[in-house]
């Protein structure tokens, strides 16, 4: 499936584009995820994700395939599978930055392919949780980006960004509840859903009854 989100951020498109780029800074603000690891390039973690009862957990990694400067724009694969399970997630995240109004709009395109049990929502479930992440995510980063920073003065030509050791792990995050983050007409429709499971069972019971 295809999602599209925007959002804006008070700052200058470049300054946008460094926060964007610095992992460990950013990575409070992503909505269910830890990183354990980044060298620059690839970031190894993890996704949590609620549903109802149950939690599921993603591991794997994301790439940037690329990081386009001058045109201020990027592109990430993230790819994951499910710790006690066979459901998988991969995406393709493309990222562009523009000027809007003295700050930042940002685009974000992701094809998204999702198995196993968060699955079973659909495309405009996805899309209305995924609108909420985004706000949240861009409300906080937001936040960060209006924070002082103790430099006083211009800084350093930038240097490669030094690896997350496992030796400092990530605060574990909360897992992403889809049922609260859609809110009640996801919940409606998971309930709909049910009921339509429970006739059938109950349509195939009274068959086997009949035939008996």
């Amino acid at each position: 499936m295809e999602l599209h989100h925007e959002f804006t951020v008070p700052v200058s498109v470049d300054d946008a584009w460094r926060a964007l780029l610095d992992v460990e800074r950013i990575a409070p603000c992503m909505p269910g995820a830890t990183v354990d690891d980044y060298d620059g390039k690839t970031v190894t973690g993890s996704v949590k994700v609620k549903v109802g009862p149950i939690t599921v957990t993603y591991r794997g990694t994301a790439v940037f395939e690329e990081q386009d400067e001058s045109a201020h724009r990027m592109v990430l694969i993230a790819s994951g599978k499910e710790t006690r399970g066979q459901g998988t997630a991969r995406a393709t995240v493309t990222g562009t930055l523009g000027e809007r109004d003295g700050g930042t709009a940002v685009s974000v395109r992701t094809d998204l392919t999702v198995t196993g049990r968060p699955a079973q929502f659909g495309r405009g479930v996805m899309a209305e949780v995924g609108d909420k992440l985004v706000g949240q995510f861009a409300e906080c980063l937001a936040r960060r980006l209006e924070e002082p920073t103790d430099r006083t003065e211009p800084p350093e030509p930038a240097e490669p960004l030094q690896p997350v050791h496992p030796t400092q792990p990530a605060q574990p995050a909360q897992p992403i509840d889809l049922l609260r983050t859609a809110g009640p007409p996801v919940a409606k429709r998971v309930a709909i859903v049910a009921a339509t499971a429970v006739l059938a069972l109950v349509f195939v019971r009274i068959r086997r009854h009949r035939h008996a």
